[in-house]
């Protein structure tokens, strides 16, 4: 029903930027709350920032005036600014996809991505 690919990924040094674009498929996708999770080795799926069909959104604490999440449904696609990255944000990033409203639990969104490597180096 939905396909997400993301890309963007990167070797960035620490205070630098990168933009993750996540392309979907489907007709339906302008209804769909997206969200972005991150998972570093040895810890669990991390929520990072979601957002609405209706604009609203959602960030982590850890994230939060940093990460920019945003969508342009007429490309079916949703983006993930960063800035002022940190060693702490690298991680495997995906991108998600539910029918419902925004929730910071992996196990409540039902589509994901194949994930984009995003490396931070101090």
């Amino acid at each position: 029903q939905v396909q997400l690919v993301e890309s963007g990924g990167g070797l960035v040094q620490a205070g630098g930027s990168l933009r993750l674009s996540c392309a979907g498929s489907g007709s339906v996708f302008s209804s769909y709350t997206m969200g972005w999770f991150r998972q570093a080795p040895g810890n669990e799926r991390e929520f990072v920032a979601a957002i609405r069909w209706t604009s609203y959104t959602d960030y982590a604490d850890s994230v939060k005036d940093r990460f920019t999440i945003f969508r342009d449904n007429a490309k079916n696609t949703v983006y993930l600014q960063m800035n002022s990255l940190k060693p702490e944000d690298t991680a495997v990033y995906h991108c998600t996809a539910r029918l419902g409203g925004i929730s910071g639990l992996a196990g409540d969104y039902n589509y994901w991505g194949q994930g984009t490597q995003v490396t931070v180096s101090s």
